[in-house]
């Protein structure tokens, strides 16, 4: 046919179209879709990251600058570390300085502004001051230790008969002979203080070991007292624009120390008190110094009023057995639940301004980690870094302070 040589390569005349075919007219529209230069090519490469709509997530490869750079921290980190673990010593050496100077310039401070003395001559006798109530008060402990031990040793078996007159100890002491089993401890009191001379040497020993780093401490404070705001000026001057946001910090840090130190000895200057009028009424001889003793001790967090307490009921076992220690042990149990869990948290609390929980989790960590050392540096570094973080979240990003755009929530 005509058409069929059109088809075939015949030429058609001009202005005729051509007719498609039975077969042609009958194959399915999506046997030969339209050919379109887009869908056959290739994909475009989605970025980094990009969700494609096929569900594929298509990752970049990083960088070799990038990876470099990743590993380069993670080493200088860890020699960091490293460094300071090797000289954690001098670390704590210095830390316990800043602390001691931080609670002494305010009192130095003062003291300079009302006097013309020069501040060097001021540090010396703070000093001065600090060493003399610690001879003081081991002046005071030792000679009344001794004697009251001497005492007890003494009128041990008069204690017994007593004890004995009591018709429910004497039924288990005849039985367990606890009577004399106490008065034979209590004359070997005595002789157990002489046997404390050998490992008091060798505590002296080991004491003079400590004198160097006693040493380093007492001249790091004193140069930081003397000096420390040159130093603080020094290290400002390259903080450029922030210089005055950091000032600022470091005054609110300097102001909650010297405040915990406050805090601390308001604690120590009520369990002085409270214990001169337990210890007056119980007849306690030296109750005035016994007092200072306990106030001593509690300085020193948790442990410290035990330490004081311990050293006080030996004396009570002198003047009325067991009334005395009996009166004196529920006296100290009841006065470190209030002091524990009422007047440190509400003290250091307001004066520090520290959440009571955190401040008493900040002393069992403190001092789990370092020990009594940990537990007096536990609530001023509590305060210190809640400062810094309270800083930090008021001077935060504004884009931050915003958060993620709509679209990404």
């Amino acid at each position: 046919m005509e058409s069929t040589g059109a088809a075939s390569g015949g030429r058609l005349p001009s202005g005729t179209a051509a007719r498609p075919t039975s077969e042609q007219s009958t194959a399915p529209a999506e046997a030969l879709p339209a050919r379109n230069d887009d869908a056959w090519s290739e994909p475009a490469p989605s970025p980094a990251g990009a969700r494609t709509s096929g569900g594929v997530v298509r990752v970049a490869t990083p960088r070799i600058g990038a990876v470099v750079r990743i590993v380069m921290v993670v080493v200088v980190c860890g020699i960091a570390l490293y460094l300071l673990w090797r000289i954690r010593v001098v670390v704590r050496l210095v830390g316990i300085s800043v602390f001691f100077a931080l609670a002494i310039i305010p009192i130095v401070d003062v003291l300079t502004a009302r006097t013309r003395v020069p501040r060097a001559v001021i540090i010396l006798t703070v000093y001065a001051v600090l060493t003399s109530a610690v001879v003081l008060v081991g002046y005071v402990l030792v000679p009344s230790l001794v004697a009251q031990l001497r005492q007890l040793a003494h009128d041990a078996p008069r204690y017994a008969d007593e004890l004995r007159a009591n018709g429910f100890f004497r039924h288990y002491d005849d039985r367990y002979h606890i009577s004399a089993r106490l008065v034979q401890d209590a004359h070997r009191l005595p002789q157990l203080v002489g046997h404390l001379a050998g490992p008091l040497k060798d505590v002296t020993v080991q004491a003079f070991s400590f004198i160097g780093q006693l040493t380093t401490v007492l001249a790091l404070t004193f140069l930081l007292v003397l000096h420390g705001r040159e130093y603080v000026g020094m290290g400002l001057s390259l903080t450029g624009a922030r210089q005055q946001r950091y000032r600022r910090l470091l005054i609110e840090i300097n102001r909650a120390v010297a405040k915990y130190v406050l805090g601390n000895m308001v604690i120590s200057a009520l369990a002085t008190l409270a214990t001169w009028l337990v210890l007056s009424i119980l007849g306690v001889p030296y109750s005035l110094s016994l007092g200072l003793v306990v106030g001593f001790f509690d300085l020193i967090p948790l442990v410290g009023a035990t330490l004081g307490a311990a050293v006080v009921a030996i004396t009570t076992l002198a003047v009325d057995f067991p009334t005395a220690s009996i009166v004196w042990i529920v006296f100290i149990i009841v006065w470190q639940r209030i002091e524990d869990y009422v007047a440190q948290p509400l003290v250091y609390g307001k004066t520090l301004r520290v959440n009571p929980i955190v401040t008493i989790v900040s002393v069992l960590a403190g001092a789990s980690l370092l020990g009594v050392l940990g537990a007096l540096l536990a609530i001023p570094t509590a305060a210190a870094i809640q400062i810094v973080l309270r800083d930090w979240w008021t001077n935060r990003d504004p884009v931050s302070r915003a958060g993620p755009p709509p679209g990404e929530r």
